[in-house]
């Protein structure tokens, strides 16, 4: 067939970009080919042909207008991290934490896959810029999909549409003339036959381009989200001097006007959303405390001028976890996504209603399968269903949220789920041991991912699954920042999951994580008292604001403690993890961790 069906128009004169449709358009050989422009009769009209389809299943417009369920094929639930491949020459570059392929092996491979696979359907180019269209920060992209549902989540998670592409052959020119070093992120999806057997995703870093096939579930498909925003982007924030992470960035504004911009890393599913969009406890909004939500999942950051890290949010849209969601988890999640909503497999009341567990008491009348709710089925909501919303639609959402530069960090933390041995929050004594704390922090795994649940695994800086490239590398990149001049955040490392004796958890959580956030704030200030010991410096039950909090001695003990026995095994078992990644670990990093297990 012709390499552009009869009614192709592009809206581009940009040669590269117009030679890639071209190419993708005669291997996978669709009916048509559109344009995406981002308009909201664009979007109309997608939503009636999915509508039309079956894609999308309208929820009630009384409560919840605008908003659409999808239901995903059952097998394509999560990400497929067995099956994603980070392609570079050099097999090392890659490292031990991904799965390698040659380029050329993987080209052939997906090549294969993707020959007509689009025979009988349309072909969506989709411009993209991750950040804000005018921050220097910002990188974009093109997707190319045979999925309408990817396109308005796309819309959603993205600035997607005439502007990026404006962006794009702007840049392009730039590009030709050598006076910029970005290009787009080329990525090509295919929804394919959802045949799990031919599922996989692939990344070129070295070439800026990503190829995935045989899903259309979020992070598989929605290109420009954790395939863009942490493989790739990882990959050219090394080469060009700043950091691309899974971090929430979220303000702190105290009583006295001040706001301390706080960058958190935790694994999928363990609360960033939550802690994006908190709401502080009664006495705290009393005295004028006020939080305010940058981002929930990345975190672009590069440092400033004067030697502090200023980072943007790279998406302009949430996709976040249903189950747990609720007025009194996250009461601002709640309300964002009451309108112009996707809800991805959760299940739905008799009034048709978007429900999930741990929303409400009511009983839903249809899971996440489309079937009679039955509770020996499982579940009504998938553990992993999701929502898509736009992140304007927050409450809390910052009004500096879009500001070209950024907003200047004040403190990164890391943190994960462990029921035992981690304290409620430590501080790293500097640069180094921080880098030393987030490249061993350790989470039990969730059902993001698919595999089993609860088991403890290391996940540095909750990157285990999207670094682009070689973590011993990675790991280097990040001690490169400490340089003169550098004004670095402070950090810390928090755990909100830690379980008593009876298996319950010890700390409240939710809104009366402000109180950790308080003691940081003053720590970052040189305002509050810590105790030195191994880990770093630990506040005491009396330095951290516990008014109204319950605590017994047991909860005391084990959240403000230092086990010096199990934090010997804890090293041991660290130094085994970093020694995996073989001789290209980074000296300082290594005599960082000998330096603590020689003193444990």
């Amino acid at each position: 067939m012709n390499a552009f069906p009869k009614d192709h128009q592009a809206p581009t004169t940009l040669d590269a970009l117009n030679a890639w449709v071209a190419e993708v358009a005669r291997l996978t050989q669709p009916a048509r080919i559109q344009w995406c422009d981002g308009s909201d009769s664009e979007y109309a009209e997608l939503i009636a042909e999915m509508q039309a389809d079956g894609t999308l299943l309208p929820l009630n417009a009384d409560t919840h207008p605008g908003s659409w369920l999808h239901r995903s094929d059952p097998e394509d639930v999560a990400r497929v991290e067995h099956l994603t491949f980070v392609c570079t020459s050099d097999r090392d570059d890659a490292g031990p934490n991904n799965h390698w392929m040659s380029p050329a092996d993987a080209h052939a491979k997906m090549d294969e896959l993707f020959a007509g696979c689009m025979r009988g359907r349309t072909l969506y180019v989709v411009p993209y810029c991750m950040g804000p269209i005018d921050s220097p920060l910002a990188r974009c992209g093109v997707e190319i999909t045979d999925s309408a549902y990817v396109v308005a989540n796309m819309r959603i998670m993205t600035r997607m549409g005439a502007a990026a592409l404006a962006r794009i052959e702007r840049e392009g020119r730039l590009h030709d003339s050598g006076l910029h070093n970005s290009v787009f992120v080329r990525g090509l999806h295919s929804i394919g036959e959802l045949d799990p057997d031919r599922r996989f995703i692939m990344h070129f870093p070295e070439e800026l381009a990503i190829k995935s096939y045989g899903s259309g579930y979020g992070g598989n498909a929605l290109l420009g989200k954790k395939c863009h925003a942490l493989r790739i982007a990882s990959h050219q924030a090394r080469k060009e001097g700043w950091l691309a992470e899974h971090m929430l960035i979220v303000g702190i504004e105290n009583p006295q006007g001040e706001i301390h911009y706080i960058a958190a890393a935790f694994p999928s599913a363990c609360g960033k959303t939550n802690l994006a969009m908190l709401i502080p406890p009664q006495s705290y909004r009393e005295k004028g405390w006020k939080v305010w939500t940058v981002g929930d999942d990345i975190c672009w950051m590069r440092p400033g001028a004067d030697g502090r890290l200023y980072a943007i949010n790279p998406e302009a849209g949430f996709f976040g976890v249903a189950p747990g969601t609720s007025a009194q988890s996250n009461p601002n999640a709640l309300e964002s996504v009451q309108s112009n909503t996707i809800f991805t497999n959760v299940g739905v009341t008799d009034d048709n209603q978007p429900w999930w567990e741990g929303l409400d008491d009511r009983v839903p009348a249809k899971d996440w399968q489309g079937r009679d709710y039955d509770k020996a089925n499982g579940p009504a909501a998938h553990p992993n269903s999701r929502f898509t919303v736009s992140a304007r639609q927050c409450p809390s959402y910052s009004s500096h949220a879009e500001d070209p530069q950024g907003v200047p960090i004040s403190a990164i933390v890391f943190g994960g789920r462990r029921a035992s041995l981690v304290p409620l929050v430590f501080e790293a004594r500097d640069w180094t041991h921080g880098v030393l704390i987030g490249a061993s922090m350790g989470s039990e795994t969730t059902a993001a991912a698919t595999g089993a649940v609860g088991v403890m695994r290391r996940d540095p800086m909750a990157m285990k699954p999207f670094c682009g490239y070689n973590f011993a590398d990675y790991f280097a990149h990040w001690l490169s920042f400490d340089k003169p001049g550098a004004n670095l955040p402070k950090v810390f490392h928090v755990n909100w999951f830690r379980k008593g004796d009876d298996g319950k958890f010890l700390w409240p959580g939710f809104g009366d994580n402000m109180r950790v956030i308080e003691w940081m704030v003053g720590r970052v200030k040189g305002e509050v008292g810590a105790v030195d010991t191994l880990i770093g410096a630990l506040p005491q039950a009396e330095h951290v604001n516990l008014d109204g909090v319950e605590l017994s001695p047991e909860a005391r003990d084990k959240l403000f403690g230092f086990d010096p026995d199990g934090w010997r095994g804890e090293f041991e078992d660290i130094g085994t993890f970093l020694s995996g990644f073989g001789p290209r670990m980074p000296r300082a990093l290594l005599e960082e961790h000998q330096s603590k297990a020689a003193a444990a």
